[in-house]
C-alpha cells in the first residue's frame, strides 16, 4: 500500500509543480488554490507512504519521480524544451532512483 500512497504522492507533485507555474505568483485564484490544494494532496500522500518506506527512499522517488513527469508534462502544455543536458540530468536522477531503490533492497 505504500507504493501506492506514493505513486499518488507524485500525481500531486507534478501537479503542484505545474499549478504553481500557473498561478502567476499566487495571483490567480483558482490555480493557486489548485496548487495548494495539490501541496497538501502530496505531503499527506507521501507522509502515508513514509508509514513503510524510509524516509530517504520514499522522498528521493517522490521528488525524482516527480521532478522527470513535471518536466515531461512541462514540454507538453507548456512548450518547454527538453534539451540535451536536460535529457542527460533526468537520466542520472532515474539511474539514481534505481540504485537507491536497489540498494535498499526494496
Amino acid at each position: 500500500m505504500a507504493w501506492t500512497f506514493l505513486a499518488i504522492a507524485v500525481v500531486f507533485e507534478i501537479a503542484f509543480a505545474l499549478g504553481t507555474n500557473a498561478t502567476k505568483g499566487f495571483t490567480r485564484l483558482w490555480p493557486s488554490v489548485f496548487t495548494l490544494l495539490a501541496a497538501a494532496g502530496g505531503i499527506f500522500t507521501l507522509s502515508l507512504a513514509l508509514r513503510t518506506l524510509d524516509v530517504g527512499v520514499g522522498y528521493t522517488i517522490w521528488t525524482g519521480v516527480g521532478s522527470i513527469g513535471t518536466v515531461v508534462l512541462g514540454a507538453v502544455i507548456y512548450r518547454e524544451k527538453i534539451t540535451l543536458p536536460k535529457l542527460v540530468s533526468f537520466l542520472s536522477i532515474i539511474a539514481g532512483v534505481i540504485t537507491l531503490k536497489v540498494a535498499a533492497g526494496v
